[in-house]
């Protein structure tokens, strides 16, 4: 049960990027792996949240699978698995969120539409875990390794296609709680978007702002090895 969410949250030829596009954080092979490896039951390397985080043995055997997978899938384990872990409950409910908002087939948002957005919206709400993790997320999506720094300084003078500036126009009135009317509508319509598409973007600016102000409480420290994914291209010949 636990390997096919796993499947749906996150999917493997990802992860087998995220691994590779770490550039000086990990080193290659099956034994280096598993010698740079922490689990949620070893004790956190450096302090990631002022809430305690469970040791694996303690918490709920689905949720130690999931994290397992997604470890193994992408070299290290993000924070946020660790730090939510703290609330099983609210741990499943908020993974099957985001599955549903950032991994759906349908609509016209592109993955890379997706964490442009998360990233936008979370610098404007202050969080670090979220723009670190979204930025790296969105290099690897796009294969544009500055876009997402752009956006993080100011997304209005940020290299945008006019798609991308539609979408992060309306994902900013939502966020930051403008009244909406049908003009954000239409902006979106001139661009190819429809109403369905519009309720993508609000929701993802939704979501995100909720996760962004626990990561406020928390303290959530994002992971090292975000910061140098996507950067530079991966350099196929030493993956063989």
């Amino acid at each position: 049960m636990a390997s096919k969410l796993v499947s749906k949250l996150f999917r493997p030829h990802v992860f087998t990027q995220l691994a590779s596009a770490r550039s000086g954080c990990m080193l290659r092979g099956k034994a280096a792996v598993v010698g740079t490896r922490h689990f949620s039951s070893d004790p956190p390397p450096e302090k990631i949240s002022r809430y305690p985080i469970p040791y694996r043995k303690d918490l709920p055997y689905d949720i130690v699978e999931l994290m397992e997978e997604v470890e193994s899938k992408g070299g290290f384990l993000p924070n946020v698995f660790k730090v939510l872990s703290h609330r099983p409950a609210e741990f499943r409910a908020f993974f099957a969120y985001y599955n549903e908002l950032m991994n759906k087939e349908t609509g016209r948002l592109t993955k890379a539409d997706r964490e442009l957005i998360v990233v936008a919206t979370s610098i404007h709400n202050k969080c670090l875990y979220c723009v670190v993790s979204h930025s790296a997320l969105h290099r690897i999506y796009s294969k544009k390794p500055t876009l997402s720094d752009q956006v993080v300084v100011n997304y209005e003078n940020a290299e945008l296609s006019p798609r991308e500036r539609a979408i992060l126009d309306f994902a900013m009135a939502v966020c930051r709680c403008d009244t909406i009317t049908e003009q954000h509508f239409k902006s979106l319509e001139e661009v190819g978007f429809d109403h369905e598409d519009a309720w993508d973007i609000a929701a993802i600016a939704a979501f995100f702002a909720m996760s962004n102000r626990l990561a406020h409480l928390t303290d959530m420290r994002p992971n090292l090895e975000f910061y140098n994914m996507g950067r530079v291209p991966r350099d196929k010949s030493k993956d063989k």
